[in-house]
């Protein structure tokens, strides 16, 4: 499926249960949120996007603490599954999209290379999950694509 089809099947998952969607975006930088706004109607379930690229926004909008973003670093488990509930507690959203990584060229390390990106999925009144993707280096715009992809599926999966 294309990610236009994706999108729109988690927008009608979404419908169909009667659950807004929000996201909480880093290496995306607001991608996520576009896919969804692209399709006519979609405002019946986008509550909204938070778009925290730099740590000072992760802290100041979802609530990451500085002592995860320390220990753990911007691109990790731990800062995912925070930005997932933190966007979940700071929206009407009962479903959370939240991303993480290293979309390059630059940036990338020897434990965290370009094309790691951490995803958090938060559905209300179900443990927050974190899933760990290292994407091929094709570059940034390949990276940051696969990841909204993959979020969109992740959504998908959230409902069983």
């Amino acid at each position: 499926m294309t990610n236009n089809e994706v999108a729109n099947a988690l927008l009608q998952a979404c419908q169909k249960r009667g659950i807004m969607l929000a996201t909480a975006e880093s290496c995306t930088g607001g991608m996520i949120i576009a896919a969804l706004t692209d399709i006519a109607g979609s405002s019946a379930v986008v509550d909204r996007g938070f778009i925290t690229y730099s740590n000072e926004a992760k802290m100041d909008m979802l609530g990451v603490s500085a002592a995860t973003l320390d220990a753990h670093g911007a691109v990790s488990r731990e800062t995912a599954i925070e930005m997932a509930k933190g966007a979940l507690a700071r929206s009407r959203a009962g479903l959370i999209l939240a991303v993480t990584g290293i979309a390059g060229p630059g940036g990338g390390s020897a434990d965290k290379p370009v094309g790691l990106v951490w995803f958090g999925v938060a559905l209300a009144g179900r443990p927050t999950i974190a899933e760990r993707q290292l994407f091929v280096d094709k570059g940034r715009d390949f990276i940051r694509r696969e990841t909204v992809r993959h979020a969109l599926e992740l959504g998908l999966q959230a409902f069983g």
